[in-house]
């Protein structure tokens, strides 16, 4: 034991070690209402709880149900939000990675839980970000059933935190999507996407804010905003979008467009023996990309494979189907249009390929 003989210490406590138990208390009471808002009627109890409840005898009404589920977190897109001091939208971009994961095959979000990680918590941001988290939670259908935040100090900065989250999914077994349902002929249906979405930040920073030295609050003329307000753009949430496809026409497959571009992606769901071609000219990407791309020389290969090029979702539904995807898409307000189709592999030697130059 360290000999401490006449040294002079004060009396310690959790609180003078960094951790204010109160401050998380009051946040807790601040985000209360917002995650009132994204209950489901299977959920029971209330915040505050060591675990949250879900009545899983809603599952009943399925022969075979399967559970989907997945984690994910929002990388250094966070490092915008604290720049600019804007927390209210960063919970967006986390329910989109995570719930629209789910989705991809079919399931139905059911609930969510986040990991909220702070350096020092500040009640009134942290519950921002869980504001933002609900507000998501709404916008896919899901209940945020509970989280937990957790303050780090001597490991994070008082300004610096990170977010995580959990969800959960169920899907009907004899509906489960994927490549086995694939057919050569099918039509590729790209979804929008918002903007960046919340991949690549990492490149991004680094081009626009590290090298270009460009100014968060600085208006940029072809973004008709400020540069801040473009990366904090919130991340599309499809959830809703593609159960509505599922229900109004056959889906074979969906593709969710995050790290890895929409090639590898798209990939991920194209059965072997077929190959997924994807026409560029079809659309055109939004200011964002050509500026990260020209402003930092990035070649046009390493942009496709970092960046989502502005597609966010691919939904892969047979020709027949084509016309009504398409209706549906629009009537929920999604930009949406045919951007390729299914063929045969023949001399392609992976699952999916961009052709084509974009449209100007």
């Amino acid at each position: 034991m360290p000999e401490t003989t006449g040294a002079s210490y004060a009396a310690a406590s959790y609180k003078t070690a960094g951790v204010d138990i109160e401050a998380g208390d009051r946040a807790v009471e601040l985000m209360k209402e917002w995650v009132k808002k994204t209950q489901r009627p299977e959920v029971l109890g209330g915040l505050g709880g060591f675990a949250g409840l879900f009545d899983a005898s809603a599952l009943k009404r399925y022969e075979r149900p399967l559970l989907a589920s997945a984690t994910d977190g929002v990388g250094t897109k966070v490092d915008v939000a604290r720049r600019m001091g804007v927390y209210d939208t960063i919970g967006h971009d986390l329910v989109a990675m995570v719930m629209d994961d789910i989705v991809v095959c079919g399931a139905e979000p059911l609930f969510m839980t986040d990991y909220i990680c702070v350096g020092k918590v500040h009640p009134e941001r942290v519950a921002a970000i869980v504001k933002g988290i609900a507000e998501g939670c709404v916008l896919a259908g899901c209940a945020l059933v509970g989280g937990e935040t957790a303050e780090h100090p001597g490991l994070l900065g008082e300004d610096d935190f990170d977010v995580a989250g959990a969800g959960t999914g169920v899907v009907e077994a004899d509906r489960l999507l994927g490549a086995d349902r694939i057919r050569t002929g099918d039509a590729v249906v790209a979804m929008a996407s918002s903007g960046l979405h919340s991949n690549g930040y990492s490149l991004v920073r680094h081009v626009l804010l590290d090298q270009a030295g460009l100014a968060l609050d600085a208006h940029v003329d072809e973004l008709g905003r400020t540069l801040g307000e473009e990366l904090l753009e919130p991340t599309k949430i499809y959830s809703l979008d593609c159960l509505a496809l599922t229900r109004t026409t056959e889906v074979h497959a969906f593709s969710h467009i995050t790290g890895g571009g929409l090639a590898a992606n798209l990939a991920r769901v194209v059965p072997d023996g077929l190959h997924a071609v994807v026409d560029r000219s079809t659309w055109t990407p939004a200011p964002i990309f050509d500026l990260v791309g020209r402003t930092g020389r990035v070649e046009g290969l390493e942009l496709e494979k970092t960046l989502n090029m502005g597609v966010g979702m691919i939904a892969v539904v047979p020709q027949e189907s084509v016309d009504v995807a398409l209706a549906t898409l629009t009537d929920r307000g999604v930009d949406a249009w045919v951007a390729g189709e299914i063929t045969d592999r023949g001399e392609h030697t992976t699952g999916a390929a961009l052709v084509g130059t974009y449209a100007r």
